[in-house]
């Protein structure tokens, strides 16, 4: 199985209806890191055997290029989730993103179910916490099982269980986001926020990004194109943070001690891994640029 916490590049994930021929197509040449072909809510009840279909047809295509694909299948609670998985682990996608994960059972059952339709090793899954039981028991969900290698944030279904307001600086989804960020940090998984709803509002989705970015997403869930150079933008290392943490480690390596300072600041270990890591990510995104 492939390593569950090594670094890809996931700025923007987008959502695509499994059941739409052309979006399926037009996937092929937008430039977001990951796709999430949905099998879920974007589809109908009637449509969905022919959005399985699709979407497994899709991911074992290899006609997305360095783009993750991923297929998210309908709920356990749902009549479609067995037949919605077993094809899709035999489709063999990047990752199997399952809605409304509460707890570490959950997640053996269906770490369990993929191992019996004989979803190939590199297949991972994602694990979509979206109440407040799973806000409440994300660690126990994150660290079940080394074949999850994503916590994904389902905020519109968060909000409905909690009865709170959409509204700017999202301060009634704080607490869930966080402590979702704490687990997912703590085992060494990766997130991804959640989605925007007003794809006209630009101005306000650049500025959920760099919320997500601040506090520590790893990327963004989007359910547009036009919201994917905004999410890539801004959730890649700048320039100038770039040239800093190449100039840490430079100074690092000459110091030649456990203490040395650049432009003026003490470097210590902890700042030394964290310019290692901004250097993982402007790598990664470089190599997917070609």
């Amino acid at each position: 199985m492939s390593e569950p916490n090594r670094f890809r590049a996931r700025r923007s994930v987008l959502y695509m209806p499994s059941s739409n021929e052309r979006a399926l197509e037009k996937a092929k040449t937008i430039p977001c890191d990951g796709l999430i072909l949905d099998l879920e809510d974007a589809v109908a009840p009637d449509a969905k055997p022919a959005a399985r279909e699709a979407a497994c047809a899709a991911a074992a295509s290899g006609e997305y290029g360095h783009r993750e694909v991923t297929i998210r299948v309908n709920g356990a609670d749902t009549e479609w989730h067995d037949d919605d998985l077993k094809a899709a682990c035999q489709a063999g996608p990047d990752a199997i993103v399952v809605p409304k994960v509460d707890s570490a059972k959950a997640v053996l059952a269906v770490v369990d179910a993929m191992e019996s339709y004989g979803a190939p090793d590199h297949t991972q899954l994602w694990a979509m916490v979206e109440t407040p039981y799973a806000m409440l028991h994300a660690e126990e969900i994150a660290a079940a099982s080394a074949r999850l290698a994503v916590l994904v944030m389902g905020t519109n279904d968060l909000a409905k269980e909690l009865y709170a307001e959409h509204v700017p600086g999202r301060q009634p989804l704080l607490t869930g986001l966080g402590l979702a960020l704490l687990a997912a940090r703590a085992t060494g998984k990766a997130i991804l926020d959640g989605v925007y709803n007003d794809v006209k509002d630009l101005d306000g989705f650049a500025a959920e990004c760099r919320q997500g970015r601040e506090m520590g997403f790893d990327g963004k869930t989007l359910i547009h194109p036009g919201q994917v150079d905004i999410a890539n933008e801004t959730f890649a290392p700048s320039q100038q943070a770039v040239e800093e943490a190449r100039g840490i480690l430079q100074a690092w390596e000459q110091g030649g001690s456990g203490v040395v300072t650049y432009q003026g600041r003490m470097i210590e270990n902890l700042h030394v891994e964290s310019a290692r890591r901004t250097l993982s990510i402007h790598d990664a995104i470089q190599a997917l640029q070609g």
